[in-house]
């Protein structure tokens, strides 16, 4: 990354792997770190102290190119701020191994590809801001990346996924199912409904014109009916008079 103001005024930072003095073993080969930054005509070398960096800021400068993949090595680092620069390229995609990292912001830059699986990954990441870039794809899934407000990802037209409101085409199938299958239930009860009063309907019917159908067309039964309906009345009638004099007999005596 290089920054550069004016001809008298410049910075560079380099990452050095050649330094031959008190070299460090990490994946299969030796380096040690190694920082140059000149300022001003003069040139500042700082070796074997980077593992001990806890923040970066760059913010609001003029850097351009790829953000390096060796600052996925500085694992104690706690706040990286890149934002406000001609930063292009993706997103280190080691860049969960910062487990450490709490603070991130990469916003107002020009990255783009998708969001590092590994980021959803850091679980002590309480700030975090990828706002106005060129990022894509969908937001990777896991306990911290939806935590955060829209805020932290809005100006990526190609970004999808919660929290987004904008929804990953793999998902919209998966968001009108349970209507449909609202919808079939609706008319299932309905068709259920219609059944049930269609069936009472049906056996009301029947057992009108099962009972009542002999008695208009028999003569015989139409007065055997009639008659017990009205011995059953002077039945009841002539047991309700004794149980009434009972009563009165009851309360006399």
């Amino acid at each position: 990354m290089r920054e550069r103001s004016n001809e008298n005024t410049s910075t560079t930072i380099e990452y050095d792997y050649v330094s031959p003095s008190t070299p460090s073993t990490q994946n299969g080969f030796s380096y040690t770190h190694a920082v140059q930054v000149m300022r001003k005509g003069n040139v500042y070398e700082y070796e074997n102290t980077l593992g001990l960096l806890r923040g970066i800021d760059v913010s609001c400068n003029m850097l351009r190119g790829e953000i390096p993949r060796e600052i996925t090595e500085l694992i104690g680092l706690v706040s990286l701020n890149l934002s406000r620069n001609n930063l292009s390229g993706q997103i280190p995609s080691d860049i969960g191994h910062l487990t450490s990292l709490d603070f991130l912001d990469l916003s107002n830059n020009h990255f783009l590809g998708k969001i590092p699986q590994s980021l959803a990954q850091i679980d002590r990441l309480s700030m975090l801001n990828l706002s106005n870039n060129n990022l894509s794809g969908e937001i990777p899934t896991g306990n911290q990346l939806q935590t955060f407000g829209v805020d932290s990802y809005m100006g990526n037209p190609g970004l999808c996924g919660d929290p987004l409101h904008k929804k990953c085409r793999g998902e919209e199938p998966n968001n009108s199912e349970p209507t449909e299958r609202a919808g079939d239930e609706e008319v299932d009860d309905e068709f259920i409904a219609q059944g049930f009063f269609i069936s009472m309907g049906v056996g009301f019917a029947v057992a009108f014109w099962g009972f009542c159908g002999p008695l208009f067309l028999n003569k015989k039964w139409r007065y055997a009916y009639f008659r017990f309906l009205n011995d059953l009345k002077d039945w009841i009638y002539v047991k309700a008079m004794v149980h009434k004099a009972k009563l009165l007999r009851t309360a006399t005596s």
